[in-house]
């Protein structure tokens, strides 16, 4: 027999690829994760790791294991939610990951209320760049912009959502006014830095004009709408950032459309807990929304 908290460290260093940022996860030194997982596949008899550059990687033995590895985890936090009572309360943490943008634009105006409805849910909004993984349990629920292919996850789509070219009048005065994609060239474009573009969902430019590119980038959606805000450059920003902002304005409106879903993905195992469902309403509140916005073309 082994040790089952070894399954334990065993999910943390297969979801982390290495044995150092799995210790700080479990609050244990990286000698004693080494040690345990060498007496885990002692007691299995296998060989559950393979090291490549750097990192650790899942052997064909390690692949199988973390699927029985997974349920375990699954079926002892659903005792513990079960015995605590929380499948049903509305109390509790709940992790969400979310796009800078989205967050900042379309739930933020929103956390008071929902802060006000249900008070024993402690919400992290989590806008690193990339989204955390609710298939690995980095986050409980993540906002992400296209359907996640694998992975034991709930999806749903949450909405659609448009973008459009945007500038001042302080730049358009300066620069003149481009009538067409291929116009664009003449001027200063805004956008992503294209090696840190976390998801391909944010490459725009080339959407709008083949071979666009950015002369004026940053990893940040706050940043890009400050800085065409400015009098920078145009760039692409989602109407709902877009069209709240009294500095900017949209350009090509009828000709240049681009639009994107959000999708709602949480692990499958906290579906049925009652704070996982009042946030997943919430967010389906927040992205009603964006109606009024999005539904209508802007202004050319």
């Amino acid at each position: 027999m082994f040790d089952w908290d070894d399954l334990r460290v065993f999910l943390a260093v297969a979801r982390a690829r290495k044995v150092a940022p799995a210790a700080r996860a479990l609050g244990i030194d990286a000698t004693t994760i080494a040690r345990r997982l060498a007496r885990l596949e002692k007691a299995l008899d296998a060989e559950l790791f393979e090291m490549g550059a750097g990192e650790r990687s899942l052997t064909v033995r390690g692949q199988e294991l973390l699927g029985h590895a997974e349920a375990a985890e699954s079926a002892a936090l659903a005792a513990v939610e079960e015995m605590r009572g929380q499948e049903r309360t509305l109390a509790g943490q709940v992790r969400l990951s979310v796009a800078e943008g989205f967050g900042t634009w379309v739930l933020a105006p929103g956390m008071g209320d929902f802060n006000r409805r249900h008070p024993g849910i402690r919400l992290d909004l989590i806008t690193a760049s990339g989204f955390l993984n609710p298939s690995k349990r980095e986050a409980d629920m993540a906002v992400m912009l296209a359907r996640p292919q694998r992975g034991r996850l709930m999806v749903r789509r949450l909405g659609d959502y448009r973008l459009h070219l945007y500038a001042s009048p302080d730049y358009l005065a300066r620069a003149g006014r481009p009538d067409t994609p291929a116009d664009l060239r003449g001027h200063t474009l805004i956008g992503y830095v294209p090696e840190f573009i976390f998801s391909p969902e944010l490459d725009y430019l080339d959407e709008v004009e083949a071979g666009l590119e950015a002369h004026l980038r940053s990893t940040s959606i706050i940043m890009q709408q400050r800085m065409i805000a400015e009098g920078a450059g145009i760039g692409v920003l989602p109407d709902f950032i877009g069209r709240r902002d009294a500095a900017l304005v949209p350009l090509m409106a009828e000709r240049v459309e681009i639009t994107r879903s959000f999708w709602l993905v949480m692990h499958g195992d906290l579906r049925k807990l009652a704070r996982i469902a009042a946030v997943a309403d919430w967010l389906q509140e927040r992205i009603e929304t964006l109606k009024p916005i999005d539904g209508t073309a802007p202004a050319r």
